[in-house]
């Protein structure tokens, strides 16, 4: 994955994580299907996935590089 593109993934889990705390998951996959939609980056249903439940279980900074890539 190009540096570009996890870092607009980056910039959308950060904008996220920051204000979903205590959010359902449903809502955090929405609104991270949402912010990539904004920023034009195609990410599949399992990182979404992957992403959501990393937001859900850190209560805090998630590195998009880190779950992505495990």
């Amino acid at each position: 994955m190009s540096d570009e593109k996890m870092d607009a993934i980056q910039a959308v889990v950060d904008r996220v994580s920051s204000w979903q705390d205590g959010a359902t998951e449903s809502t955090v996959e929405g609104e991270l299907r949402d912010g990539f939609g904004e920023v034009g980056v195609d990410v599949s249903d399992d990182d979404v996935r992957k992403l959501a439940d990393a937001i859900q279980d850190e209560h805090g900074a998630v590195s998009a590089r880190e779950v992505l890539s495990a």
